[in-house]
């Protein structure tokens, strides 16, 4: 009868101490609950700093007839390179994710046989005869959004001279490279015309149509944008 009696205090006591902590627990979680503020502090807003900044520039397409006879060519080669995970330049190239682009420059766009385009780029084909200078030197600039819908993921080209120095190298990936048209100045874009021509001292190789082929690879295009107006 003493046996049994001492194991009931036991468990009792074991069970009383159970019964307090637990006690203490939840009163410490109600004392001590964290309360969410209904508004958040004010947020700190910070201006972009502009003082220094010039007037924003448009990007359009330069005076081809004064750029391209001084672009960088090596430099656009280097840049393709960018592109090469997509794209071949060599004459008879295989496609890839994305199309050979070999004489690309006055192609119509969505034409390579043998290339399974986007709905986007076939319906911007039948509103463009060809890949001119003006649209590709805009659609390299950010494809998806010059193009909706492409399938080219590339992120774009956001530096002009870079674009110039691309489209320069890409025409002389073609047995019969696009023509230079007359320089006409007026139209020239300041932050594309400034930077590529710049008295030419920059310029490390002319556009000539004998130049040799290189492979690289350029990115595939962007959304239904209208025709940009030539220069």
């Amino acid at each position: 009868m003493k046996d049994h009696l001492a194991w009931n205090k036991i468990f009792g006591a074991i069970l009383g101490t159970a019964l307090v902590i637990l006690g203490l627990t939840i009163t410490a979680q109600i004392i001590y609950a964290p309360h969410k503020a209904a508004k958040m502090g004010d947020a700190i807003v910070v201006a972009a700093d502009t003082s220094d900044a010039g007037p924003a520039v448009a990007d359009t397409p330069p005076d081809w007839g004064t750029v391209l006879p001084v672009a960088d060519v090596a430099a656009g080669l280097q840049v393709s390179t960018k592109c090469a995970s997509c794209h071949s330049f060599n004459e008879g190239g295989a496609n890839g994710t994305g199309p050979n682009n070999w004489g690309v420059i006055g192609r119509q766009p969505g034409s390579k046989p043998g290339f399974a385009y986007s709905s986007a780029m076939q319906d911007f084909g039948k509103k463009v005869a060809k890949w001119d200078y003006d649209h590709l030197y805009l659609f390299l600039a950010g494809p998806q959004n010059y193009i909706n819908g492409t399938k080219m993921s590339f992120v774009g080209l956001k530096k002009p001279e870079d674009r110039i120095n691309l489209i320069a190298w890409l025409r002389q990936q073609s047995s019969s490279p696009a023509p230079i048209p007359a320089p006409n100045p007026a139209a020239a874009a300041p932050s594309a015309a400034a930077k590529v021509a710049d008295t030419g001292e920059n310029a490390t190789s002319p556009v000539s149509a004998d130049a040799g082929n290189a492979t690289g690879t350029a990115g595939q295009t962007a959304s239904g944008a209208a025709a940009p107006a030539k220069p």
